[in-house]
């Protein structure tokens, strides 16, 4: 389906337009429609199907087109789970909504309260903003949501593993009323604790789900080599960003430590790479994300801060220097590629530490994911294959014995008494106390 074929206000299509947008992803072609007839929409697709668009479109279309239900309040409000991921939506939301009159706030953790207090006050028509900030001014009364009119849950799979469903419970019950209309998109539907809360939050939901989070993504080409140790790790890493063709790339790894040695090892080698960390302050952080998206820098190293929902469009190369130790994280990672119909290749560096976490991403995935050595720089290391197979022999004999009720055989050492061992290794069997009595008597 064509843009210029949706049934919205046209200057929004002038400005999609503009940005050299023409054709509607999967996405966002069966959530736009429901979702501008004020249906509830529960959604879920791959990084980079478009889904920020999804949601924005008809929200704008919808606050130009209809009356507020309150002069003062808020009349929507869009969650999302990090400050990083909630910039990156409220700069979107800017290039569509500003234009045309509607007034926008930002409210994440990390930044002045009393400022943000301030915003409040002026009653902005979209806050976009982190749960926990967010549910921090409701409980202080800096704004209130009495006649909020749409609420959108970004990332909603994320913001339940961050731990945010209390605050969730709490901004819901704060503009729980029959003429809210609520949008939740996540990378996965398939959780315990989400389908809890969306039976809360939705009412008779239209489901929406594109392909499956697990399956291969047709536009990145991935890549496993196996790895020694960390020294090995940091050859490969630098031969490899100089042997791939890339304009950007993005190098995740496992501790705050490795983002500053790493990106100090790549500059020495004229690489122009940058670290993020968690711990930065967040002007930091800003900042750096900024000059990174505006071509400043070639390579950023960083941790799982920005594994999730940033529209990095230049990023054609991902290097995992550790594997995620949770399986899921791995295809946000790699989904920082390959997006909006870009070819995108995603390299993973496999060590002794990282084998279990590759197993559990083997098993995650629809699809196989072997490891190889590269050929310039071999490794020794080639799996735990070994282990595996002693362990799936373990497992299996104790599904036959659980079948069977067959108790565990003990295993019995039998001495050689030629080779004239201590008599210590000889079990002896020692004699009732009633017979010592009978041959004393």
């Amino acid at each position: 389906m064509q843009i210029a074929d949706l049934p919205v206000h046209h200057k929004i299509i002038q400005r999609l337009t503009d940005k050299g947008l023409e054709t509607l992803t999967d996405i966002q072609q069966r959530t736009i429609l429901p979702a501008l007839q004020g249906k509830d929409i529960m959604a879920s697709s791959k990084t980079g199907s478009g889904k920020t668009l999804a949601f924005l479109i008809p929200l704008v279309h919808r606050l130009m087109t209809t009356r507020a239900l309150s002069k003062q309040d808020p009349r929507a409000l869009i969650l999302a789970p990090t400050r990083e991921l909630a910039k990156q939506v409220f700069s979107e939301l800017r290039s569509l909504a500003t234009p045309v009159g509607i007034q926008c706030a930002l409210i994440v953790g990390g930044e002045n309260f009393n400022d943000q207090t301030k915003v409040l006050r002026r009653s902005p028509h979209i806050i976009v903003g982190t749960a926990g900030r967010v549910a921090d001014h409701l409980e202080g009364k800096s704004f209130f949501i009495n006649g909020l009119e749409v609420l959108i849950f970004d990332e909603a799979d994320r913001m339940m593993d961050l731990g945010f469903a209390e605050q969730l419970n709490l901004i819901n019950q704060y503009a729980d009323h029959r003429k809210r209309q609520t949008m939740l998109f996540s990378a996965t539907l398939d959780n315990l604790a989400l389908d809890h809360l969306t039976s809360q939050l939705l009412k008779s939901p239209v489901r929406v789900a594109i392909g499956n989070a697990t399956e291969a993504h047709q536009d990145i080409t991935q890549t496993l080599y196996f790895a020694d140790n960390i020294e090995h790790k940091d050859i490969l890493l630098t031969t490899l960003l100089t042997e791939q063709d890339y304009n950007q790339a993005v190098v995740f790894t496992a501790t705050r430590q490795d983002t500053d040695r790493l990106a100090a090892l790549l500059n020495e080698t004229h690489k122009e790479a940058i670290a993020l960390r968690g711990d930065l302050p967040q002007h930091s952080r800003a900042a750096i994300m900024n000059d990174f998206s505006r071509g400043q820098y070639s390579v950023l190293v960083t941790t799982d801060l920005a594994s999730r929902g940033l529209d990095l469009r230049k990023v054609g190369l991902v290097i995992n220097f550790d594997l995620p130790k949770q399986a899921d994280e791995y295809i946000h990672r790699i989904g920082r590629t390959g997006r909006a119909g870009d070819k995108g290749v995603a390299i993973s560096l496999v060590g002794p530490r990282d084998w279990t976490s590759y197993l559990a991403i083997s098993e995650h995935v629809s699809y196989p994911l072997a490891c190889c050595s590269h050929d310039e720089f071999p490794a020794k290391f080639r799996g735990k294959a070994l282990a595996k197979e002693k362990r799936n022999k373990t497992d299996a004999q104790k599904h036959t014995r659980a079948q069977t009720g067959a108790k565990p055989t003990a295993t019995i050492r039998r001495v050689n008494t030629m080779e004239g061992e201590d008599i210590g290794n000889v079990p002896i069997k020692k004699k009732r106390r009633s017979d010592i009595i009978d041959e004393e008597e």
